[in-house]
């Protein structure tokens, strides 16, 4: 099992934290190590419901399709449905502080299954910080980026 998270406080209100977290078919952009996410089914506000992944394994390339769950403007959550990990779920929360601030949190869960067997010692080191360490930082990135081009 893999497990972690990571968060940051970002100046900008929780609107437009939130507008980045759930535009899910632009995360490529700005999520390191993710190659690839594209909706095979949307919600009714036209946003991936279900999606097929690719990620960095660092040995591999691996595949999941994941269901997400918006409950607007607090919270992105997403199961596995089918790929290479026996499990997967992650989330975003978002807090709004005060005026103008937001508390974000990334947490992610990943039971490799079989994968174990094949990403070990160091691997998993890199993976897990591949998974989450740096996903905070990297809103924050590109929810500055966003907000300083919308001015």
């Amino acid at each position: 099992m893999i497990d972690g998270s990571s968060s940051a406080e970002i100046d900008v209100p929780i609107a437009a934290v939130w507008a980045v977290v759930e535009d899910v078919e632009r995360a490529p952009e700005w999520q390191g190590g993710m190659r690839a996410l594209r909706a095979i089914e949307r919600d009714a506000d036209g946003r991936g419901l279900v999606c097929e992944v690719d990620v960095d394994g660092r040995v591999r390339t691996l595949h999941s399709t994941v269901r997400f769950s918006y409950e607007p403007p607090t919270r992105l959550s997403w199961t596995q449905q089918r790929g290479d990990f026996k499990a997967v779920r992650g989330a975003w929360d978002l807090v709004e502080l005060d005026t103008g601030r937001t508390r974000t949190r990334y947490s992610i869960e990943v039971d490799l299954g079989r994968l174990g067997f094949v990403i070990r010692g160091p691997l998993v080191g890199l993976l897990r910080a591949e998974l989450a360490g740096a996903r905070a930082a990297e809103l924050r990135r590109a929810v500055e980026a966003s907000a300083s081009s919308a001015s």
